[in-house]
């Protein structure tokens, strides 16, 4: 969380484990990963930290039907943090949601419509995007 912390420049999320896996060794409830959702200007500074470790090359299957796509790296100081030997290196995900304005129509809580297919993200599209964006 550290890690996080320093990156985001704001309190991550501890996520919880739903159920117990013993094979894994996880119990309910115990902290298992941290997450950050960032908007904005944030969010696209630290896209392009991350795709500069990858070098800007995603593949097909890294986008996912809905429009969203995601990739990860393996070691945090390839950001630019410098390495602290009390935390250790750590790997992290990046998740990306595309939405085109209206999406809110399906998650209000009063009155929830449905998003019509036309209106939805497809991969292809946000293939086209991130071409646009980072060619």
């Amino acid at each position: 969380s550290k890690v996080l912390e320093q990156l985001c420049e704001q309190t991550p999320v501890m996520s919880r484990a739903k159920l117990t896996v013993r094979t894994f060794g996880i119990r309910r409830n115990e902290k298992m990963a941290t997450h950050c959702t960032i908007r904005g200007n944030k969010a696209t500074d630290l896209l392009e930290k991350g795709l500069k470790v990858k070098e800007f090359e995603l593949m097909s299957y890294n986008f996912s039907n809905t429009g969203s796509f995601g990739f990860g790296i393996n070691e945090h100081i390839d950001l630019g943090i410098k390495y602290d030997p009390s935390t250790g290196i750590y790997g992290m995900d990046f998740f990306v949601v595309l939405g085109r304005r209206g999406e809110r129509v399906a998650h209000r809580k009063r009155a929830p419509g449905k998003v019509g297919a036309a209106h939805r993200v497809r991969a292809a599209e946000s293939m086209e995007w991130f071409r646009k964006s980072y060619d």
